[in-house]
């Protein structure tokens, strides 16, 4: 029987396995094995230089970032297994949670398995991605191969014109591509995008293939409406097309919102379910940002540790 189980390996599990370790709950974290197409530790081992996290001043390595984060958590005690959880039941108590043929019992539950930023599949994808193409503009784009460069971003609501927005801070230009002929933004977001004067729209235009060796050079792009296809400048290139939480293991078991984010109650990491607890990106859609589930997974924690002290 555990005191606690953390699934996830991102910032919000490892910091809620520290916190959890620290007080003596002795954390059994699932770190995943490719859970949601990701290596454990998350979105972040997908980025190759953080700038904005705090405490490292250079810059560091998401993946060397992650792996700090996981000698702490084992040197605070936590147990942690290279296995995905494919199934709870959180219908009885303890919770039942199964890996495998494996299952376990537990009297809480941290879920912090994060949301996966949904891809495109362009040809050269796979090859460029972090390599000039990314799904998190705030994340990214202040990088210095990214400055005084022409960026692309692909999307038409309120995520692509804030993204948008936000790369002009440091882009020679950027040029928005969005399949149709209207943005779906905000009109309040929509009178910042159009005042931008380095903000160019490409309208009624997908991005067909992406150009570089080393890095992104160029993009081929294609009219939809003419089918005319050209050849554009793009040192990088921005995903903001949303993003999936990886909630499908719950079955539905627990509350979330329209999309599959899980809801909690305001200010809390407290779900509709007493003892089962949700922080990181699995649910926070808006900021997205890896010191942020950080700090939801010390939310969660000391949380965690509460409901203990009062239920047992």
């Amino acid at each position: 029987m555990e005191n606690v189980i953390i699934i996830g390996s991102g910032p919000a599990a490892h910091t809620a396995a520290i916190y959890c370790g620290r007080a003596d709950l002795k954390p059994l974290m699932f770190e995943g094995m490719m859970a949601g197409g990701v290596a454990s530790g998350g979105q972040l081992t997908t980025t190759t230089e953080i700038e904005n996290y705090p405490g490292f001043p250079e810059g560091i390595d998401g993946s060397a970032l992650m792996l700090r984060m996981k000698k702490q958590s084992l040197n605070c005690g936590t147990t942690i297994q290279t296995s995905t959880i494919n199934k709870v039941d959180l219908s009885v108590n303890p919770f039942k949670v199964f890996s495998g043929k494996q299952s376990f019992t537990t009297h809480s539950i941290i879920i912090a398995t994060g949301a996966t930023a949904r891809r495109l599949n362009i040809p050269g994808e796979d090859k460029l991605w972090q390599k000039g193409i990314s799904a998190c503009a705030v994340c990214d784009g202040a990088l210095p191969f990214f400055r005084n460069k022409t960026l692309v971003v692909i999307g038409g609501g309120d995520t692509a014109v804030e993204e948008a927005l936000h790369l002009t801070k440091f882009a020679s230009v950027v040029k928005v591509v969005v399949r149709r002929d209207v943005l779906r933004a905000s009109k309040a977001m929509q009178d910042k995008f159009f005042r931008n004067k380095k903000i160019e729209v490409l309208w009624n235009t997908n991005v067909i293939k992406t150009i570089g060796d080393n890095s992104l050079e160029n993009l081929e792009i294609k009219n939809n409406q003419t089918g005319k296809e050209s050849i554009i400048e793009a040192s990088g290139l921005f995903y903001a097309v949303g993003h999936t939480p990886n909630t499908d293991f719950l079955e539905k078991q627990i509350k979330t919102d329209k999309s599959g984010y899980i809801i909690t109650k305001p200010g809390s990491t407290v779900t509709n379910i007493p003892g089962v607890f949700a922080c990181g990106d699995v649910q926070d859609s808006k900021y997205r940002q890896a010191i942020t589930a950080a700090g939801s997974g010390c939310m969660a924690a000391l949380e965690v540790e509460k409901f203990l002290n009062e239920t047992n």
